[in-house]
């Protein structure tokens, strides 16, 4: 009698756990490409990213790096395949709203205000933090104030964890190469992201500036709890920070891999080098 009820029980079990679905990846970018006329600069790419990784994508000049992270960030359209975060397709979701979504970006080129301070660029990365209605900014309200302090206490965050403190009211238009660079990553940190997309970070930067860069990817892993993935040349950088690499070639991924595994491919070797 007791093999009869628990036979039924079994069944059930397995059948559910056959039917459950798959949990979805936190990032997915599925057979995305990007044609502009006849020119394929993005081809059938595919890849997924857990949270806490660091994902370098590298490959020579005109791989298609670049504009994997603007179809990430909605500044093309891709004409084929899918990107999903956190479960959900955000392909088509409005070039604004990616942020709201909490995905943020730096650029090859610097995109800062240069005539406004170090705080007020930070500042800007907040936009996406609503501090209530027109009228109630208008008139001041306390919600309205305690907004405005969270988004003054989270930004202070960003300056102490860069090492801002000594420049923030200096304006940016002031500041070396090397730090201006810095205070583009901390407005996009000031976005509060869960994914922060990383476009040749370390490009311009001297070997000094390089390794504290290294340390601020590990501590806005670890301690922030931000995904990160990055474009990115400087393979000392790679090395050091990221948990896996994806190299790209002629608008395709050629492999993917830690980074002494993709260093040491043989494709990866001609792809930089040539045969």
């Amino acid at each position: 009698m007791s093999s009869i009820a628990i036979a039924p029980r079994a069944v059930t079990a397995a059948a559910s756990l056959a039917a459950s679905p798959a949990v979805p990846a936190f990032f997915e970018v599925r057979s995305i490409g990007l044609a502009f006329g006849g020119v394929q600069a993005v081809r059938d790419v595919s890849f997924t990213i857990e949270p806490g990784e660091v994902l370098a994508i590298i490959g020579p000049n005109g791989a298609g790096k670049t504009s994997v992270l603007n179809l990430i960030t909605r500044v093309f359209d891709p004409t084929m395949g899918s990107i999903h975060f956190d479960g959900r397709d955000i392909t088509r979701v409005a070039r604004h709203d990616v942020v709201r979504h909490g995905i943020a970006r730096t650029f090859q080129n610097i995109e800062l205000f240069d005539g406004a301070t170090v705080l007020e660029n930070l500042l800007l990365g907040r936009h996406r933090a609503g501090h209530g209605s027109l009228l109630a900014q208008m008139l001041n309200l306390p919600s309205v104030r305690r907004a405005e302090a969270q988004t003054r206490a989270r930004v202070e965050n960003v300056v102490r964890l860069l090492d801002l403190a000594p420049l923030r009211h200096r304006p940016v238009g002031e500041l070396p190469y090397g730090i201006r660079k810095v205070v583009e990553l901390g407005r996009a940190l000031a976005a509060e992201p869960r994914l922060l997309l990383l476009d040749e970070p370390a490009s311009g930067l001297n070997p000094e500036e390089t390794r504290q860069l290294a340390g601020w990817i590990d501590d806005i892993r670890a301690e922030l709890g931000i995904t990160v993935v990055m474009v990115e040349h400087d393979m000392s950088l790679v090395s050091s920070v990221a948990t896996r690499a994806i190299v790209m070639d002629q608008g395709r991924v050629l492999t993917i891999g830690t980074p002494a595994e993709v260093q040491s491919d043989p494709r990866v070797i001609t792809a930089y080098l040539g045969t």
